[in-house]
């Protein structure tokens, strides 16, 4: 198996995985078991990664971590957005 097959099999598994949470949070509203600090430091981890993948032009890199960012702000908006919501009430 070449290299940039289990990089892109890894990508996509890895990036997949934050939809099913992303959808529950969508149809829910529920973002009592979202943490703002974690989800704050993981899109920042994300969006380095995303950087890195550019300066490399690593491909499976910069696809995965574009679409992991965009999904990763869509909970941390969320998060921010509905935490306050819960908060206020």
């Amino acid at each position: 198996m070449s290299p940039d097959l289990i990089g892109t099999v890894a990508a996509v598994l890895t990036t997949v995985s934050f939809v099913p949470q992303v959808w529950k949070i969508w149809r829910t509203r529920d973002v009592s078991g979202i943490s703002l600090l974690m989800y704050a430091v993981f899109t920042t981890g994300v969006g380095l990664w995303l950087v890195y993948g550019l300066l490399l032009g690593a491909w499976p890199l910069i696809l995965a971590n574009a679409v992991t960012l965009t999904l990763a702000l869509l909970i941390l908006f969320m998060r921010i957005r509905w935490g306050r919501v819960a908060s206020a009430r």
